[in-house]
């Protein structure tokens, strides 16, 4: 079943308007390499992006674990660091 025709397909308008949100989203350095970009290239940029960001988080997860790892569990460091995961 195509959508053509129907109330609920996407005009340019609005996708030029998601492009551009999307794009603002991005950190400044790498909107600038981008400029003026189509929306197929900002689309890899901002995946690129994504997996930059699950590999960070996995990096600080991984640093957190032999930090707290090397804690007595229950020092008052160790109870500042589980109430921050908390919040």
């Amino acid at each position: 079943m195509s959508s053509r025709g129907s109330s609920s397909r996407i005009t340019d308008e609005e996708i030029n308007e998601l492009v551009s949100k999307l794009q603002s989203l991005l950190p400044e350095s790498r909107r600038r390499n981008i400029g003026r970009a189509s929306a197929s290239k900002l689309l890899k940029e901002t995946c690129s992006y994504i997996k930059s960001l699950h590999r960070d988080v996995d990096d600080l997860s991984d640093r957190l674990s032999a930090l707290m790892a090397t804690m007595d569990a229950n020092s008052p460091q160790a109870d500042i660091i589980r109430s921050l995961l908390r919040s």
